[in-house]
């Protein structure tokens, strides 16, 4: 019942949505623990890389050594309270924790840009690597790209069928 007990105390906090705790549940499964909190507890200095990690990854797990479980729970509630963080599971000596990241938008790689001409910075390594890397700022236009190797190729254009050229 003490399992049930602790689960009680985390819920009414909570901002997310069953859904979304799953969602992010799942999310944390392949994550490895990026803090651990050892045998001095929750230090002003913990507090500081929990926040920080935060900030940078948005979800992360947390260690605790130690084997007091109402010690894991208060760390974990106290975690949440001052950084302004969700409780997302608590298994064993593991916290996962979540908090919106603070940077914003991220840009994709995908995002949709018009057929214009557009700046690429093409970094380059010395041929010898002991050189710094060369690094040159070019324009593209719409039907080019740059390749891995940093060279610039214009699009094929597209091959048509001669089926569905309507020969007849």
């Amino acid at each position: 019942m003490s399992n049930d007990a602790s689960t009680a105390k985390i819920k009414p906090k909570s901002k997310l949505t069953p859904a979304e705790r799953s969602e992010l549940r799942a999310e944390a499964h392949g994550l490895k623990p990026i803090v651990i909190i050892g045998e001095a507890g929750l230090t002003p200095a913990v507090k500081k890389e929990i926040d920080a990690s935060l900030n940078s990854h948005g979800l992360i797990k947390v260690r605790v050594f130690g084997d007091d479980r109402e010690a894991r729970v208060a760390m974990y509630d106290t975690i949440c309270e001052e950084l302004d963080a969700e409780p997302v599971q608590h298994i064993g000596k593991l916290l996962v924790i979540y908090r919106p990241k603070i940077d914003g938008i991220k840009e994709t790689k995908f995002v949709k840009r018009g057929k214009g001409l557009r700046e690429v910075t093409i970094v380059k390594p010395s041929a010898s690597g002991t050189k710094k890397p060369s690094v040159s700022k070019v324009l593209v236009k719409g039907n080019e790209r740059v390749t891995q190797g940093g060279t610039i190729k214009r699009a094929k254009p597209r091959q048509t069928s001669v089926k569905k050229t309507g020969r007849d």
